[in-house]
């Protein structure tokens, strides 16, 4: 029989079967399938896609990271804004680890979405070469997961970056972060919430914070290295409340547009306008080292987390949208949880409470009932509410809980006015007090209050025409409604008092005053509170019309009742030993200042704290009397300590931090320390032009301030300018006759005395002596002053026969109004010395340089700098007078004092 079988063999990859029409016998079919190829175990490496930072700068949570990482089975997470540099952390924390343990494997994910973190382990299977890592069923999450948890792989580091969404994350967690012995996870987020997910303790979770100064100037110089202006640099890092993505951002910006635009460009536009910073933050600059699909600008990439916020918890966006407009430093938790929405309840308030500090968009402040937020945030804030239509919807709301929540007898411009706001704070009160007429009627109390406070906003803008109306109406109008002794009607009065003060009606006021003490003597009682504040009102009032004497006696009343009433270390007791020692230094009475100031900070230390406002006040106030006494070296230690604190508790800008500023810019320009002074001279004025408007009062002093520090470096020229910048402003705020008018008038004329231009300077002089005299009396301190600048103007030009009867008439007002060794009487003394001297009258001038002397003598040491000039003035005398042995004599005591003044 015929053999009908067949056979047949198959190999390659191409075997894909056998067919077969007909056939009656056996068949055998043998397939051969390649074997499978074992692939070579691949050595460490990473999927990390960016490439390290050349312009990385060293920050202390690195250090951090490192420590918390070392752990067995580590999981570290690092929170903050977006925009804060927690994923530059990240990728050079990578860079560091694979340079100190290349046998270390270390893998990126990115966890935005489920796709993208399926996405960053496919990559870590490539790199890994995990066999079935092709296959489309395999699942990639298991998959890698086992790897990692064989510890036969070495050690390894995965960073999940971007890990801010909780609901992507919350069934993944277990899936795709193994603890294992042989690993450590470092995640950013940033929500804490979503962070906790995945750490699990609060101890594991770093806060990543903005930059400090130092480290922002590192970053910036060098992102921008050929710029050699610091203090524009560091005025424009403040701006960016030291954002490191703000920060890289400016910095590519000015580089690419050099040199069209410089720092200083870039800082003008930014502060241009809101339109302008929002265009600048806006600018997205290509940064290879952030997610290439994440947005690069500042305002786009909070603008990711707010519309997150919105889908996710609707009342948490309504609360921040609201909270963007109050002072970033300080919201009060009474007046966003009151009527930020009334459908939700103080839990649901709590819950957003939480949501936004989740995502650091606000923080706790000093006391746990304020929050804060960063400048940026408040700003991108609000242009987002513009995109969405709804930002006048939220302004007219923060209006509305300003204008009402403040019960009668509060000032709603207060709190705007903290800000600088004052044309917001002006007006929300209008908007108040036109509510209250229509509703209320023009004469119920509620609507006088608010005419009180739109007078005190006035006030602030330096409106004097338009706010003493008000204050006006508001007394008349409660003199009518109530009575005339009233306390609220008392209240007006006093209002009324200190309007009237500003613009130099001195006599009027001191009625004023006068009036609402005795009225709170009668209706009150002689030690109650309200009386004691009137008491210090009226010894203001006669500090600044130097009658001296009485006020010192209503000081002591003041004192003496507060130490019955309440206790001697209370702080309004201790507010009347502060005025009391104001009018011992007017009076030049320093033995007794000086210990009265230092019990008042004691007291204040302990009652308060050593960083309390009224207690840095207090630091102030005895750093000036030391300052007075040339006791410089402890002066300067106060000052500093005073501005040090004051940026720390408050902020940068802040008007108390800005005093400080100044004071501790007199006390360098007093030890001729000129480079750092004009430093800090520049930077106040920056800030008062930047928070206030540059024709504000507080601005001008500022400008003031700097002309005088040009005019000690000879800068005679600036110094000129300067001057003219601000009598200016002040001719168009103020009136012609106004005392700060009259007092640029005289620095100006100062100025060109010193540039020898006499023709112009002497007009000047005369304006400004014929305004006090109007102004003020003829036997004013400031009047006196003015006679004195005009005598010295007329001295240079040897005008003698002018000049004496000039200085003649300085000192026997002074020697009136003030003591024979006041500071001020002393400085006539030496001035009519000069001009007797001028003409050859010796047998007068040494009795008048003997005195000069004795008085510096009392009131000084003497080794004191005005001592020894003094000595050196009687010297020069002697030896016009051939008298060289007694001019020998004063002339090594004088070199002995100095020695004992340089120790």
């Amino acid at each position: 029989m015929a053999d009908n079988s067949f056979s047949a063999a198959f190999s390659g990859d191409r075997n894909q079967g056998f067919q077969l029409a007909n056939n009656s016998g056996r068949v055998d079919v043998n397939y051969y399938t390649p074997q499978s190829v074992q692939e070579p175990r691949p050595r460490p490496r990473s999927t990390v896609p960016f490439r390290q930072d050349d312009d990385f700068v060293y920050r202390d949570t690195l250090a951090e990271i490192h420590a918390r990482c070392a752990q067995s089975a580590a999981r570290v997470a690092l929170v903050g804004l977006g925009g804060v540099g927690k994923s530059q952390l990240a990728i050079e924390y990578f860079y560091q680890v694979r340079d100190s343990s290349p046998e270390t494997w270390v893998f990126w994910v990115h966890a935005s979405s489920k796709a993208r973190i399926e996405e960053g382990y496919r990559k870590i299977a490539e790199a890994t070469r995990l066999p079935g890592r092709d296959n489309p069923k395999v699942d990639i999450l298991q998959l890698v997961r086992a790897w990692l948890c064989d510890e036969s792989n070495g050690r390894w580091v995965t960073i999940v970056d971007n890990a801010d969404n909780s609901g992507v994350l919350s069934d993944l967690v277990g899936d795709i972060l193994p603890e294992s012995a042989n690993g450590s996870v470092l995640i950013t987020s940033r929500s804490r919430e979503a962070a906790f997910e995945l750490v699990g303790e609060n101890e594991n979770i770093l806060n990543v914070e903005s930059m400090n100064e130092g480290y922002a100037l590192a970053l910036f110089q060098k992102k921008l290295k050929d710029h050699d202006n610091e203090a524009e640099v560091l005025e424009l890092l403040r701006d960016l409340d030291y954002m490191p993505l703000a920060i890289s951002q400016a910095a590519a910006y000015i580089r690419q547009r050099a040199p069209r635009v410089t720092v200083s460009k870039y800082l003008k536009d930014f502060r241009r306008s809101e339109k302008d910073r929002a265009s600048l933050l806006s600018n997205a600059v290509r940064d290879r080292r952030r997610d290439g699909r994440a947005s690069n600008s500042v305002l786009a990439t909070w603008q990711t987390s707010f519309e997150y916020i919105q889908t996710d918890q609707p009342s948490a966006a309504r609360l921040l949208s609201l909270m963007s407009f109050f002072d970033r430093q300080g919201i009060p938790e009474e007046l966003i949880m009151s009527r930020y929405e009334e459908a939700d309840s103080i839990v649901d308030f709590e819950e957003d409470i939480e949501v936004l500090r989740n995502y650091s968009l606000i923080t706790l402040g000093v006391e746990n009932d304020v929050f804060e937020m960063h400048r940026l945030v408040q700003f991108s804030t609000r242009k987002w509410l513009e995109q969405r239509q709804e930002l006048e919807r939220w302004k007219e709301m923060y209006i509305a809980i300003m204008a009402d929540i403040f019960p009668p007898g509060s000032n709603t411009a207060w709190y705007a006015a903290e800000q600088g706001s004052y044309d917001e704070a002006e007006q929300m009160d209008r908007r108040a007090l036109d509510g209250r007429e229509k509703v209320l009627g023009k004469e119920n109390s509620d609507t006088l209050t608010s005419v009180s406070n739109l007078a005190l906003v006035l006030r602030y803008q330096g409106k004097y025409e338009k706010a003493e109306p008000m204050n006006r109406r508001a007394l008349n109008g409660r003199e009518t409604v109530l009575e005339k002794e009233h306390p609220s009607t008392l209240t007006s009065v006093n209002n009324l008092a200190l309007m009237l003060q500003y613009q130099n009606k001195y006599d009027e006021v001191e009625s004023m005053n006068r009036r609402a003490l005795n009225g709170r003597e009668t209706v009150l009682k002689k030690e109650h509170p309200s009386t004691l504040t009137s008491v210090n009102n009226l010894t203001l009032m006669l500090q600044y019309q130097s009658k001296y004497d009485e006020a010192e006696s209503m000081n002591r009343r003041a004192l003496n009742e507060r130490e019955k009433v309440l206790r001697k270390k209370h702080l309004d007791t201790l507010t009347s030993v502060s005025n009391l020692t104001l009018v011992f230094r007017y009076q030049s009475k320093y033995e007794k200042v000086e210990p009265m100031n230092r019990r008042t900070l004691n007291e204040r230390e302990k009652v308060l704290g050593k960083k309390h406002p009224s207690t840095l006040t207090s630091v102030n106030n005895l750093a000036s009397v030391l300052r007075y006494q040339s006791k410089y070296d402890e002066a300067e230690l106060m000052n500093r300590r005073a501005l040090n604190e004051r940026e720390t508790v408050l902020r940068k800008e802040h008007s108390l931090t800005l005093t400080s500023v100044d004071n501790l810019t007199s006390m360098l320009q007093y030890q001729s320390k000129y480079d750092e002074a004009e430093s800090m001279n520049r930077r106040a004025l920056n800030e008062y032009e930047k928070v206030l408007k540059k024709e504000h009062f507080d601005t001008l002093t500022s400008v003031s301030n700097l002309t005088s520090m040009f005019q000690y470096q000879s800068k005679y020229d600036e110094a000129e300018q300067m001057n003219r910048r601000a009598l200016n402003e002040y001719e168009k705020v103020l009136k012609k006759k106004h005392l700060y008018t009259l007092t640029n008038v005289s620095n100006l004329a100062s100025m060109l005395q010193y540039q020898s231009k006499y023709d112009e300077a002497e007009p000047m002089n005369r304006r400004a002596l014929n305004g006090y005299e109007k102004v003020l009396k003829k036997k004013h301190p400031d009047t006196l002053t003015s006679v004195s600048n005009l005598a010295s103007m007329l001295r240079y030009q040897s005008k003698y026969e002018k000049v004496e009867p000039m200085n003649r008439r300085a000192l026997n007002e002074r020697e009136k109004v003030l003591r024979k060794e006041h500071f001020d009487t002393l400085t006539s003394v030496n001035n009519l010395t000069s001009v007797l001297q001028n003409q050859n009258k010796y047998d007068e001038v040494e009795p008048m340089n003997r005195r000069a002397l004795n008085g510096y003598e009392k009131m000084l040491r003497k080794e004191h700098p005005d001592t020894l000039t003094s000595v050196s003035n009687l010297i020069s005398v002697l030896r016009y007078q051939s008298k060289y042995e007694k001019a020998e004599r004063m002339n090594r005591r004088a070199l002995n004092d100095n020695k004992k003044a340089q120790r």
